[in-house]
């Protein structure tokens, strides 16, 4: 060992002491660490990256929970959104099937409308008649209407087949009530009808175009039609043929009688709808317009009754007719009736069918 260097050992440390001139020495350990100026160069090293590294952990553990938040606002998203999807589809599936249900009820009301046209029976649209809606009362009665010719012709099938069969009196009378029956069928629904519109009732918008040139107060006039019947009614005693023709009277005296009250009706519109008012901007105010309005409604009103006048007229005519004739006359008086009204509804069908330029 040099005389410049001395070694020390302490507590199994190993100290270097080197000389460094001027009197100074300079101490290394087994760390390889230099003197104290260095090691306080290298102690503030350290510090500062502990400090990095301290602050790299805040910061990924601020990160960190950032993500956690992150994850569990798309985790909520995506639970609201797969909620919302299965809810549409729910919805879906109640439309679908609410589609289909409306489509067999419109496929049906199509059958019944179109086997009602092939029996040559009008039925309205809107663009016939603005008051008509799909559903209303009005509608409601032309398919019963509708209804009721099907059966009706069944009937009169089965009481033309009887009279060609020579059937008893007895079993042709049950039959022959059927019919007037069935008539009376007719009225109730009528009635019915002229309460949810009676202008639909009253101007045959139920009819053929053809038989709503003969319409009488929502029919045809009772008169004519005993007219018609006596004609193909041959041979007739004398007795019979009186009470044809005084019942022929009375109907028309009842017919007129109706005549007039429709003509009153109709003059007191005029008088209501034609007066100094003419309307909210005319000369008067809009409390007399709508006062006229509200009275010309009421008197609209008593056309139902006019119409349920008519058609007890003919109920009525119907009944004495019956007991003017014989049983088998009367069956054939209600086959020339219908054979007359289906004449009618063909001509109208034909006329329908035309070629048009």
């Amino acid at each position: 060992m040099d005389t410049g260097q001395q070694l020390m050992y302490h507590k199994g440390v190993t100290t270097a002491a080197l000389p460094l001139g001027n009197g100074q020495v300079e101490n290394w350990d087994d760390s390889g660490l230099a003197d104290n100026s260095q090691q306080t160069d290298h102690t503030s090293t350290d510090i500062d990256t502990d400090d990095i590294i301290q602050c790299n952990r805040v910061k990924n553990g601020t990160r960190m929970v950032v993500h956690s938040k992150d994850a569990t606002k798309t985790l909520r998203r995506l639970a609201q959104n797969r909620e919302a999807a299965r809810k549409s589809r729910l919805r879906k599936k109640a439309y679908v099937q609410q589609l289909e249900s409306s489509r067999v009820k419109l496929v049906h009301l199509e059958q019944e409308l179109q086997r009602a046209r092939q029996q040559g029976i009008f039925i309205a649209t809107p663009g016939d008649q603005g008051h008509l809606a799909v559903g209303n009362g009005a509608l409601a009665f032309d398919i019963d209407y509708a209804h009721w010719v099907d059966e009706h012709q069944r009937l009169l099938n089965d009481l033309r087949t009887a009279i060609n069969s020579q059937m008893s009196d007895s079993d042709l009378h049950i039959l022959v009530d059927s019919v007037m029956a069935h008539y009376n069928e007719l009225f109730r629904l009528k009635s019915i009808g002229a309460k949810a519109d009676v202008l639909h009732i009253h101007n045959g918008m139920w009819k053929t175009p053809v038989e709503r040139c003969f319409m009488w107060l929502g029919g045809l006039r009772s008169s004519e039609l005993l007219k018609i019947i006596k004609n193909h009614l041959e041979p007739l005693t004398d007795q019979q043929l009186m009470g044809i023709c005084n019942l022929q009277q009375s109907s028309q005296q009842a017919e007129d009688a109706l005549n007039q009250g429709m003509e009153a009706l109709q003059q007191s519109l005029v008088e209501i709808l034609s007066s100094t008012s003419l309307g909210p901007n005319g000369s008067g105010n809009v409390a007399d317009y709508m006062g006229q309005m509200a009275l010309a409604m009421g008197k609209l009103a008593v056309l139902g009754s006019f119409l349920h006048k008519a058609d007890l007229l003919k109920q009525e005519t119907l009944e004495q007719l019956q007991r003017i004739l014989t049983t088998r006359q009367t069956a054939r008086a209600l086959l020339v009736q219908n054979d007359y009204i289906s004449r009618l509804r063909a001509l109208s069908s034909l006329w329908l069918a035309r070629p048009r330029e």
